[in-house]
């Protein structure tokens, strides 16, 4: 029954990401590991969008680290272990808490060992500047443990890089690029340095790289020539060589698209900035935005359909559908 909800879902989640972004490219699918334990080592820069788009885009169907606190409501653990979940603990949670990382460890080995597919995040937090962080070393230690258990599995790590031309709004694209695998064995046994040091350097060219040295001036450059965000190497190519100082301003414009959907959907709209103000982490920002779409939506369009003729509204079933559908789809934002 998991297995049958978990591939429905995932149908559900892929369609509703597409109508969220306004385009989503894949690149490098032919590296995909086929029949083998794969080990997915990723950037993070947009909290739950990213293990979304990787279980939707990748045919890898993989279990997800997640940091722990999510797990805190009983319910809601339930629910994350269902849709493939596992909790990692930080020192933030709690000293006495990180003893529970042992059975993370032990139920990551076992999925690797059925050849099965885990995706951690590398850098071990989330953030929106575009560029790879330093990986930290957890990872690295679900391989070398899965391997003291199994040294004769031939246990892949494959980089995947996420890229986005906006973080915040619907509407925007998304690159993701799977690099190519290595066997983990070559690193065993316990070689730390030289898997962090393998795995970034084939992660890094499947990463947007921004200078961090007046970043945002870049931002603006990089927005004002057009150039796409989610392609690392034309920003690289860019970037390279620039002369910052005869940057001028940049100007930003509102999409019409954008702010007619709105309107066609104004209920989910306002419901949207409600909940737009119990966000503390900016990071999490498109998640919210997408999950309340992904409930709200398709209540709007069943009050359309079945509210509005009981209201005496029937007339305006027809065009508001098909007018809120056709600006739900071409929904457009600029790049930031």
């Amino acid at each position: 029954m998991k297995n049958t909800f978990n591939a429905m879902l995932r149908r559900v989640v892929w369609l509703a990401l597409h109508i969220y972004f306004k385009k989503i490219r894949v690149f490098g699918r032919g590296n995909l590991p086929k029949g083998k334990a794969v080990l997915i080592v990723a950037n993070h820069q947009n909290a739950l969008i990213d293990p979304l788009l990787i279980a939707t885009h990748t045919q890898l169907k993989p279990h997800f680290l997640t940091r722990a606190s999510a797990f805190k409501n009983p319910i809601a653990a339930r629910l994350l272990d269902f849709i493939r979940m596992i909790p990692i603990y930080r020192v933030r949670d709690g000293i006495d808490n990180m003893n529970k990382n042992k059975e993370t460890f032990e139920k990551s080995v076992s999925i690797l060992a059925h050849k099965g597919a885990i995706l951690i995040f590398g850098e071990g937090n989330h953030d929106m500047h575009r560029s790879l962080r330093p990986l930290k070393k957890g990872f690295a230690r679900i391989a070398f443990q899965t391997l003291d258990e199994y040294p004769d599995l031939d246990l892949q790590i494959l980089p995947i890089g996420i890229n986005y031309s906006n973080h915040k709004k619907s509407g925007s694209k998304v690159g993701v690029y799977i690099g190519e695998a290595f066997p983990a064995n070559e690193y065993y046994p316990k070689n730390y340095d030289g898997i962090l040091q393998e795995t970034s350097k084939r992660l890094k060219p499947l990463v947007t790289h921004v200078p961090e040295e007046h970043y945002d001036k870049w931002i603006s450059l990089l927005v004002k020539e057009q150039v796409d965000l989610t392609d690392p190497e034309m920003v690289k190519k860019f970037t390279k060589g620039r002369d910052l100082d005869k940057m001028e301003g940049a100007i930003f414009s509102p999409y019409f698209t954008n702010k007619v959907m709105k309107v066609f959907h104004f209920p989910v709209y306002w419901i949207w900035l409600w909940l737009k103000t119990k966000i503390q982490d900016p990071t999490f920002t498109a998640t919210f935005k997408f999950v309340t779409g992904l409930v709200f939506i398709p209540l709007w369009y069943l009050f359309l359909f079945f509210g509005l003729p009981s209201l005496g509204l029937g007339v305006w079933v027809f065009p508001w559908t098909f007018l809120g559908i056709i600006y739900l789809i071409s929904n457009t934002s600029g790049q930031t």
